[in-house]
């Protein structure tokens, strides 16, 4: 039966892409399109076996993705963005953990407080993907979607350490102080492994393709695939070595955005920005494993959330769309001269996507399923659920009024010079409404 599901799911794919101009304009999303296709299958198929494949594939998806993310955002592209992007990346993400716990404790009593912890950390980090029109409308001004990129390509590197560092805990409590002390220690030797890991094969292979490219051109197929092993390196390389694998790829990206550059223009075979070429086939074949993690996602998260459904999961998911990710926001964004429907603009297009889902997937294989992490997976769940609904119907007209008031009101802080965002992971297909 996988064989059969494997070829429904590629049939799928081609579908999809056959049709994925239509669904664009009635709203509909690939996470949504997969979700489905996935949920249907976990109804019709799952038995809650080979978890280990699963395991895999969340776990090259996340690496890829974390290199992909941090490895586009360029600081040389992104100056005039540094202050907003610090202010949401090291306020407004810290805050968003905090308050995520405060309510988790309040809503979870009992609950064990490394399980809120995984909660509160899982559910973070944001997915440009799912708001794919208003990263790339270009009604909506060039800083805010520069922003909103910047933010989500950098977060879940951010949070990645976070959640490991629960899950490793959470694996430990059953063990005592003694097991908890020993898992903890564990995971932060092993995430100072990843570090290092990350910037000696980062940097070692991006100063490599930079001296060979400035002897002789490299052909595009050669760098971008050149690119996308790096990631592979790392994050193996450090599983070897008994570090941290995501770190790795993380640190990995930024280390190869530095050492990497080409400074003379030529016309590119595959991307129109040279600084993007090397990306490409990584943003590629992130994506087509994204389309089989949102499947995933439907197997074994959706289609067994009632299960671990629960009253205060439901609260938990509408506070974390809302409250737990617009407040922090909001502070973080004080004093920045942003006029208050830009603060809820970017604090509504939070979504939540696949790196929470990954992370939630790393859980279930990592830690024994007992009544309090079933909970804690239901309220991820449900809350990447209603994201993936509410994020992908409300991105293209909301973005749309925005970018009308935006070209109305003429703010000046949000109207100021700024470098494009490419669409990154969000949807190689789309074509945003809008005026140029």
């Amino acid at each position: 039966m996988p064989a059969l599901v494997t070829a429904v799911f590629g049939l799928v794919v081609v579908g999809y892409a056959a049709a994925a101009h239509r669904l664009d304009r009635w709203h509909v999303t690939a996470p949504m399109v997969f979700t489905a296709v996935g949920t249907v299958i976990g109804i019709r198929f799952w038995d809650g076996t080979d978890t280990a494949i699963v395991h895999g594939i969340a776990e090259i998806t996340l690496a890829l993705v974390l290199f992909h993310d941090a490895a586009q955002v360029r600081p040389r592209q992104i100056r005039s963005e540094a202050g907003p992007c610090a202010r949401l990346l090291l306020i407004g993400l810290p805050l968003t953990i905090a308050l995520g716990v405060a309510a988790g404790m309040l809503l979870l009593p009992g609950t064990d407080i490394w399980l809120v912890l995984l909660l509160a950390a899982a559910l973070a980090p944001t997915d440009a993907g799912l708001g794919a029109p208003t990263v790339l409308n270009p009604v909506v001004p060039v800083r805010i979607r520069r922003i909103l990129n910047v933010e989500s390509g950098l977060n879940d590197g951010l949070a990645t350490p976070i959640v490991l560092f629960a899950i490793a805990a959470a694996a430990g409590a059953g063990h005592g102080p003694a097991g908890v002390g020993g898992a903890v220690g564990a995971a932060l030797i092993e995430l100072a492994g990843g570090v290092l890991a990350g910037v000696l094969i980062g940097g070692g292979c991006g100063r490599l393709l930079a001296w060979a490219d400035r002897q002789a051109r490299l052909a595009t197929e050669l760098l971008t695939v050149a690119t996308v092993a790096i990631p592979v390196a790392a994050y193996y390389g450090s599983i070897a070595g008994h570090a941290n694998g995501f770190v790795a790829a993380f640190v990995a990206g930024t280390a190869f955005a530095a050492a990497f550059t080409r400074p003379t223009a030529r016309r590119p075979v595959v991307a129109p920005d040279a600084a993007d070429e090397p990306l490409r086939l990584t943003e590629w074949v992130s994506t087509a494993l994204g389309y089989a993690v949102w499947a995933l996602f439907g197997v074994i998260g959706v289609a067994q959330l009632f299960l671990g459904l629960s009253w205060a999961g439901v609260v938990f998911a509408v506070l974390s769309l809302t409250v737990l990710r617009m407040l922090p926001v909001a502070i973080a964004l004080l004093g920045s001269r942003f006029a208050a429907r830009t603060t809820v603009f970017l604090g509504w297009f939070g979504p939540r996507g696949l790196a929470s889902v990954i992370f939630a997937l790393i859980a279930v294989e990592e830690l024994a399923m007992t009544p309090e992490l079933r909970t804690i997976l239901g309220a991820i769940t449900l809350t990447v659920l209603l994201s993936v609904v509410l994020h992908g119907m409300t991105a293209a007209p909301w973005a749309q009024r925005y970018g009308d008031w935006a070209l109305r009101r003429r703010p000046p802080e949000e109207l100021r010079a700024s470098a494009a965002p490419s669409g990154g992971r969000a949807a190689p297909h789309a074509r945003p409404r809008g005026g140029d």
